[in-house]
């Protein structure tokens, strides 16, 4: 099959990506035909498809970027012609959507109906945009809201839940009226959410009649599942520094019980974090050492003692969670959103309520107060979980299986 992979971004930025490409190494490897449609960006890899990126639309970016995501938020003609271009051209029997709101828009999404009628299209549910315009189910304070999610998508102008702005609250909510009103999520043959809860969510919300079905995310076929023979006794955290991932919790729980914490990311809560930090005079005790990435991230996590992912928002199912357990990890995670999924308690890692930070101190100590044959027990399980839940064929299989039907 000729199979066409739709994405804003065509270069390694997060979890979509991370899933864009693997999904794509996979397909290539049993055969298929891969193509793929983007924006256009420096980072971008090379490929074949290039010239029909979409020009870049960024709110963070010069003014011409600017302009183009206002003027385009709900509909970009320009990537309606782009795609109408690329279907002509190449005649993909299928097309696989992931991040494409507010830069590339649901335009394609008639594109690709009228040229090729028949070919269907899978939209990945990476994150809740379709029943949140926020894509997070926050409101503007950090909250967690779910007034949007049966269509009144008003409140998030109300509320100004995009980054507490006006103007982007108000595009945002444009934006979701505007797909509603045009009915191009109903033009979507088949909906994949990465964890059930997701899934559930979306189909509570009633927002599309197209089935939505859970299929978890796919590790890499070249990815390792083994355990380290050198555990050192660090917490470890890596991922984005936001709000939302509750890394200032865990910072007080380690604080509370004197463990050592390393996190490894960068984002918008960095510096607020290490003035904490330096405040209360527990830099010799949590390390904040940046972006990691490759060999050096991985070291990082098959040493780790745990790995905590303390989200306090609806967490889907990240890929953080996924590769720490192809690392064998234990894991402590909060009870939102997919993350209580991946963790069967007493096996191979504990839960606590999300924002706690005495339960999450608690959680912590039943990781260090296991013996060496109970922390073996639970690096296996969390491995033997991985192989069966992030296979990358059998991924493939079931996608292509419910395409089929």
């Amino acid at each position: 099959m000729k199979i066409l992979l739709v994405n804003k971004f065509h270069y390694k930025k997060g979890g979509s990506e991370t899933y864009y490409f693997t999904l794509a190494e996979t397909l290539k490897s049993l055969g298929h035909d891969v193509i793929y449609f983007a924006m256009q960006d420096e980072k971008n890899y090379q490929c074949d498809q290039e010239k029909y990126f979409v020009s870049n639309s960024n709110m963070n970016g010069g003014l011409k970027s600017k302009l183009n995501m206002v003027l385009h938020i709900a509909y970009s003609k320009e990537a309606y012609k782009k795609m109408k271009a690329l279907c002509k051209e190449e005649k993909p029997d299928l097309v696989i959507l992931n991040l494409v709101h507010k830069q590339i828009t649901c335009s394609i999404i008639d594109a690709i109906k009228e040229v090729l009628p028949k070919t269907k299209i899978v939209w990945i549910m990476h994150d809740l945009i379709t029943i949140c315009p926020s894509y997070t189910m926050l409101d503007g304070n950090g909250n967690i809201c779910e007034k949007c999610v049966h269509g009144d998508f008003s409140n998030c102008f109300k509320n100004k839940c995009i980054h507490g702005s006006k103007l982007m609250s108000y595009l945002s909510t444009y934006e979701a009226k505007q797909i509603k009103k045009n009915g191009w999520y109903d033009k979507v043959d088949l909906y994949i959410a990465p964890s059930k809860f997701y899934q559930q969510k979306l189909q509570q919300s009633k927002f599309t009649k197209s089935p939505i079905i859970y299929l978890a995310n796919p590790l890499s076929e070249n990815q390792s599942f083994k355990k380290s023979d050198s555990i050192k006794d660090y917490v470890l955290y890596f991922g984005r520094l936001a709000k939302e991932k509750g890394v200032l919790t865990l910072i007080k729980a380690v604080r509370k019980n004197k463990k050592h914490l390393i996190i490894l990311g960068t984002g918008p809560i960095e510096e607020e974090l290490k003035i904490y930090i330096k405040k209360e005079n527990i830099e010799n005790q949590v390390e904040m050492l940046g972006f990691k990435s490759g060999n050096e991230l991985e070291n990082y996590i098959s040493q780790a003692k745990v790995v905590v992912l303390p989200s306090e928002w609806y967490e889907n199912g990240p890929y953080s969670a996924m590769e720490a357990m192809a690392h064998g990890k234990p894991l402590i995670v909060s009870n939102l959103g997919g993350l209580p999924e991946l963790v069967e308690i007493k096996k191979n890692g504990f839960m606590f309520n999300a924002g706690d930070v005495d339960d999450l101190a608690n959680k912590l100590n039943l990781i260090y107060d296991l013996n060496e044959n109970e922390y073996s027990q639970f690096e296996d399980y969390s491995i033997n979980k991985a192989k069966t839940l992030f296979d990358a064929r059998k991924y493939v299989e079931n996608l292509l299986k419910e395409v089929s039907k």
